[in-house]
């Protein structure tokens, strides 16, 4: 048992560190100000332009932001980035930065950045920025980690990267195993507790494609199983999350939720990686155009099923609420966004 936990702390500590350093995403607080991304080869890739700056953060913010990092990434999805400023009396402050034209009821009037950009594109698509990815301001000269509302003229500066981790296998039944494969081989890493059995409407799924990510943070991972211009997803989220969040006791009642634990004497895993930090991104598509075939196909995860333990296959498309609509789906596979071709 001593060695497993071992292995498992080193694996997890391998993925944060993997996770940084590999894009850097520059946001000017000045309306019209240019938002670009640049990548580790130097190249400079213009995402969209600046339309609102924040004159404010947003507390308390949704449940899940406090198991985030102060100044990291705490949530990245096709219609909103949150950014985690800081804890207070148990709940998160953040600020955020969404498409100019979006649903993303987290984040509140005068407490983001309205970006000129498609949801589900550039940051809120291909160059999307990990959850745990470390965040500064640029003030003065000074490059500083983000502690309070950016004044303008300021930079935001997100340093994102990709996970080392390549794809999780779920079973999808209570006590079902949740199987994470890595650079250091196969490892059980939570348990089911409640499988995902129907469908529901999350309304971000609007702006995504079928077995994609819709969004990802410290308690949830949202996959659409609907087309773009439809609604319909499922979510999985740890088992902390849906015991104390008020928001989430609907989790125990309805079908579109997946409620997973950790291990026995394992940490919680809220806000951890392998699956809820350092994780997944909601990747390329429309008119985003990665630099090569493989940031392009590989920086979208993908997400597969089996159906009655049949072979691996793309997700039914259902959209709606439909409480029955993934009865026969006996596992999940989440693969992780890679952009390295020896992957």
């Amino acid at each position: 048992m001593k060695k497993f936990i071992l292995a498992l702390i080193l694996a997890l500590s391998v993925s944060e560190s993997f996770a940084e350093n590999l894009i850097e995403l520059r946001i000017p607080c000045v309306v019209g100000g240019n938002v670009t991304a640049k990548l580790p080869a130097g190249e400079v890739i213009p995402l969209g332009h600046v339309r609102m700056i924040p004159s404010k953060t947003n507390w308390p913010a949704y449940t899940a932001s406090k198991w985030a990092a102060p100044s990291t990434v705490c949530a990245t999805a096709v219609n909103a980035i949150h950014i985690l400023i800081r804890v207070e009396e148990g709940r998160g402050r953040i600020i955020s930065l969404v498409p100019s034209v979006t649903v993303a009821p987290a984040a509140t009037q005068g407490a983001f950045f309205a970006l000129e950009m498609e949801a589900g594109t550039g940051i809120f698509g291909g160059y999307a920025p990990l959850t745990g990815s470390k965040v500064t301001v640029e003030h003065d000269g000074e490059e500083l980690p983000l502690s309070d509302t950016p004044t303008e003229g300021d930079t935001l500066v997100i340093r994102s990267g990709l996970p080392d981790v390549y794809m999780a296998d779920i079973e999808n039944r209570p006590g079902g195993r949740v199987i994470v494969h890595d650079t250091d081989g196969v490892k059980v890493v939570a348990r089911v507790v409640r499988p995902v059995k129907g469908v529901g409407r999350f309304g971000g799924s609007i702006y995504q494609n079928r077995g994609s990510l819709r969004a990802s943070h410290s308690g949830v991972i949202c996959v659409a199983t609907s087309p773009r211009d439809s609604v319909g997803g499922i979510q999985i989220m740890p088992l902390k999350h849906a015991l104390t969040s008020p928001e989430m006791l609907n989790a125990w009642k309805l079908t579109q939720w997946m409620i997973i634990a950790p291990l026995p004497g394992m940490p919680d895993l809220e806000g951890t990686p392998p699956l809820f930090k350092n994780a997944f991104v909601p990747g390329a598509q429309l008119e985003d155009r990665l630099p090569d075939v493989w940031s392009h196909y590989g920086g979208r995860p993908l997400i597969l099923c089996r159906i009655d333990g049949g072979n691996w296959e793309r997700l039914p498309e259902v959209s709606g609420k439909v409480d029955d609509g993934l009865m026969r789906v006996t596992h999940l596979r989440l693969y992780f966004p890679y952009w390295n071709q020896e992957r």
